[in-house]
């Protein structure tokens, strides 16, 4: 099954309650084991973007602290606390 399988599956599909709820249990376990993936790959002082929600721009920064969900970012325009599966990591150029 592709994803629009799935999608219309589930909207137009004969699914009980229970099912239903057994499919959103599994959205969020897949979520925890991206964010903790994304977590457990950072390390303070690392060059990050993201996507912000407020704005719809593109924000890079460094990581200043890694909590359980959330990651501190610092972008130079001030402290973003960001979800973690919201991040991507950034190699910066080599300095010449």
């Amino acid at each position: 099954m592709n994803i629009t399988q799935i999608r219309n599956g589930i909207m137009h599909g004969n699914l009980s309650d229970q099912d239903l709820t057994a499919v959103i249990d599994a959205v969020k376990y897949a979520r925890r084991n991206i964010q903790r993936k994304i977590t457990s790959s950072l390390m303070v002082g690392d060059n990050v973007e993201f996507t912000s929600s407020k704005t719809g721009r593109q924000m890079r920064g460094h990581v200043t602290k890694i909590a359980i969900k959330y990651v501190t970012v610092n972008t130079g325009l001030g402290m973003w606390r960001v979800p973690a599966n919201m991040l991507s990591k950034v190699e910066e150029p080599e300095a010449a």
